[in-house]
């Protein structure tokens, strides 16, 4: 059986980096960037400690960086194109129509003042203020897998200010492709936008407070359709329906005062599936809240089992969807929003998404872009290979496939 499942490990690997040859192939009218494009993400998926130029020209047998550095600097190919190609082939291998849409950010940390969009910043990766740039990304998960379907980099109003630095880091400040100043929120509603317009089959849509808290994101998303759960501080003004809240005086209040004057009735225990130290058990609640119009929409709130009464410790939401949704469904959406930190972890450990040396501002999504299509490649063939131990039909092709 072991022997067996290796050979399969195998061939679904051969397999797939042909696929991703393949979507390589279109975007690169030379042979020699081709190539070298396909050996950057090998390198990157490869055993090597820092996965940077010059490591990754010695795995592949290059003289020198230099080839690979022309590769994100200068060749003659558009991070684009390929996001677009990328997408649709983790859709083809992931695709649900259940699937959840997630929007977050992560910090790149970097020295110096070089490096577009870089500047001291907060940032979740460290925790605090750093020296960073930040990335926004948007990740896409399903029974499947999850991985990062695109991304933009933050630029400060500080850097678009200054002509000059935006010229030298290669930022677009004049003409049809000039690079305007965009919250990260706004950013995250471009990538959805993208999303959507292509098809991306998505029932739902998450992220943390600082995406859920602005209205215009919210209301982008009930413009098209689309349900959501998203976090929100604890200030976020709602005005509760219905007769969930205990409290007599029912007009405009904070959610956290709403949540706490909900019945304790109103209370459940649910699983949200694995987390790294077990699986993630919460007491959830939900009460709906205006407007009433459409779907329904509900104010949400999860608290800690093992101390219910610690009002720092729970978490607000507001979620939009379907009158009929369960409780549980709302539940599962909002842990959703896991899938993100854990891809970032696992991108940035895996296929090095944060060991580039680039400074540039093309070169930034020309390493990110091939970055996301390593962490795609391992997560379509870790799907496949598990669908292949399962006894499914993991070597059938896709429905969708071409």
């Amino acid at each position: 059986m072991g022997d067996d499942v290796g050979v399969a490990e195998v061939e679904a690997w051969a397999d797939g980096f042909s696929q991703v040859e393949e979507l390589l192939a279109p975007r690169f009218r030379r042979s020699e960037p081709r190539s070298r494009a396909a050996g950057y993400v090998q390198g990157l998926m490869s055993g090597l400690e820092r996965k940077n130029g010059w490591t990754i020209s010695e795995a592949t047998g290059a003289a020198s960086p230099n080839s690979v550095q022309w590769l994100l600097t200068g060749a003659d190919w558009d991070p684009d194109l390929l996001r677009d190609d990328l997408r649709g082939w983790v859709v083809d291998h992931l695709g649900d129509p259940e699937g959840v849409l997630v929007v977050d950010d992560t910090g790149f940390l970097k020295k110096g003042t070089k490096s577009a969009g870089v500047q001291r910043q907060y940032t979740g990766t460290a925790g605090r203020i750093e020296n960073a740039q930040i990335g926004v990304f948007l990740a896409y998960s399903t029974p499947a897998g999850r991985t990062l379907l695109d991304r933009e980099l933050y630029l400060p109003k500080s850097w678009l200010e200054d002509r000059a630095r935006c010229a030298e880091a290669g930022i677009p400040v004049d003409g049809p492709d000039e690079v305007g100043f965009a919250t990260k929120p706004e950013l995250a509603g471009r990538m959805l936008d993208r999303a959507l317009d292509a098809g991306v089959p998505a029932a739902w849509v998450t992220g943390d407070e600082a995406y859920g808290q602005v209205s215009a994101l919210r209301g982008m998303l009930e413009g098209r359709g689309v349900s959501y759960v998203l976090a929100v501080p604890s200030n976020q003004r709602v005005h509760p329906a219905g007769h969930t809240i205990t409290d007599q005086d029912r007009g405009e209040m904070r959610i956290d005062a709403a949540v706490a004057a909900l019945a304790p009735q109103s209370w459940t225990t649910i699983s949200v599936g694995a987390g790294a130290k077990g699986p993630r058990v919460y007491q959830w609640a939900r009460a709906p809240i205006r407007p009433l119009a459409g779907p329904g929409y509900w104010l949400l709130a999860r608290r800690s089992l093992s101390d219910p009464s610690d009002a720092s410790q729970i978490a607000y939401y507001l979620a939009a969807a379907p009158k009929h949704t369960p409780l549980r469904e709302l539940a599962r959406v909002a842990g959703a929003r896991w899938a993100i930190e854990e891809t970032f972890q696992t991108a940035k450990n895996e296929v090095g998404l944060d060991h580039y040396q680039v400074r540039r501002y093309p070169g930034w999504y020309r390493h990110i872009t091939l970055a996301m299509l390593a962490h795609a490649f391992l997560t379509i063939t870790r799907a496949a290979t598990t669908t292949r131990e399962k006894g499914g039909p993991g070597d059938e092709p896709s429905p969708s496939a071409n």
